[in-house]
């Protein structure tokens, strides 16, 4: 984490002030890592009648079979109550489960508790989610993640970068990228505001503190690093590749279905049952989100025993190729992230820009309204039953 010499850094709950919690989807069986398998779940759901269909479905208070709910934004599932539900699955969507694990989702409103719908208003191939993770200062953990898909973790705030589809309207601070245009010259992009906050972030008291500087060339630093970062962690368009020697391969051809995870540090190898990938860096076996290691948590998703007769035991017979190169990327990404925590280490926040100096510049604190959705609704939204949405 940066070295921070003052007290009164920003909090992000300020420089980012829109925020929702988590999504609850409560119940597992809509999601998981193979898209085939929600739709073989989804058949046998509205095969099913009566209890059986109930049973299957797992109610809650929140949502039962004879729950009344409209469409998620930009979705096209049914609004007719799941009792008498049929036809096709909504087609399953990628989404971010669980810290740096990508997996499908049946993007169906009345499958999920707490859906957060002004979040999927604003989901488009502009946004990246900045989500808060549960980091306790000195952890070796991000404190903050990003990501292009929707989060649909257990825990974490979840900020938007952009307030409004099309990268439209930043969700930061009125005022913010103004003032610090003025105290570093040219006024930075909304991203760079985003990759200073990845690069420098830290588990404070009150939430996560953002120290920010005046000194250009430590932001320049801090934003370069932070690109970095937000580009290992979003993985979008060219893929990261450790260099040649470094990379991981399959050196033994992994089981029809691996129970097992094991790591060699002497061999710097990954064990998957009789399956063997190296080299695998030590930094990427340990690297931790919230106190769970990552590799481990990937692997269990994919290989857990479900319990059975539910809709979740309903699930690949075999390991999956495409879960192989999946670990393979991740094993990448984790080494390439783990390589730039010295850098952040050395990101001395010299100069700093303080909540005291944003008060009096009147970009703090900032009004009730930055921290509430925007209205974007600028199409019809189905309600429950087939009705048109008002909002």
């Amino acid at each position: 984490m940066p070295t921070v010499t003052h007290d009164d850094a920003p909090l992000l709950a300020d420089l980012m002030p829109w925020s929702v919690p988590s999504l609850r989807p409560g119940r597992a069986w809509p999601a998981g890592p193979d898209a085939a398998s929600l739709r073989a779940r989804w058949d046998a759901l509205v095969k099913a009648e009566g209890p059986d269909r109930e049973t299957l479905f797992e109610p809650t208070r929140s949502r039962t079979l004879h729950s009344a709910v409209g469409q998620l934004p930009g979705q096209s599932s049914g609004t007719e109550k799941l009792v008498r539900a049929s036809g096709p699955c909504p087609e399953p969507v990628r989404v971010l489960r669980a810290p740096f694990d990508e997996q499908w989702l049946i993007p169906d409103h009345r499958l999920l508790d707490v859906a957060r719908p002004e979040v999927w208003r604003v989901a488009d191939e502009h946004q990246i989610f900045a989500v808060e993770t549960a980091a306790a200062p000195g952890s070796s953990g991000p404190p903050l993640l990003a990501t292009s898909l929707l989060p649909v973790l257990r825990a974490g705030r979840i900020r938007p970068l952009y307030r409004r589809p099309g990268g439209e309207e930043p969700n930061l601070a009125p005022g913010l990228l103004e003032h610090l245009g003025e105290r570093l010259g040219p006024t930075p992009a909304p991203l760079d505001v985003l990759a200073w906050s990845a690069a420098a972030a830290r588990p404070g008291p009150e939430g996560l503190v953002v120290p920010l500087t005046e000194d250009t060339g430590v932001w320049a630093r801090g934003v370069e690093l932070g690109r970095r970062m937000l580009w290992l962690m979003r993985r979008d368009g060219e893929r990261p590749r450790l260099p040649g020697g470094r990379r991981p391969y399959v050196r033994a051809p992994l089981p029809a279905r691996p129970l097992t995870l094991h790591y060699d540090r002497d061999e710097e190898a990954l064990h998957l049952g009789e399956g063997r990938i190296s080299p695998v860096p030590p930094q990427a076996w340990d690297f931790e989100v919230d106190g769970v290691r990552v590799l481990e948590q990937w692997f269990a998703a994919r290989t857990a025993e479900p319990p059975p007769g539910t809709l979740e035991a309903i699930r690949p017979a075999a390991w999956r190729q495409t879960w192989t190169s999946e670990l393979l990327e991740l094993v990448t990404v984790l080494a390439l992230l783990a390589e730039l925590r010295p850098q952040q280490s050395d990101l001395e926040v010299a100069a700093p820009l303080t909540t005291t100096e944003l008060r009096k510049a009147g970009v703090l604190p900032v009004e009730a309204a930055a921290r509430r959705p925007a209205s974007v609704l600028d199409h019809h939204e189905e309600g429950p039953e087939g009705q048109f949405a008002l909002i």
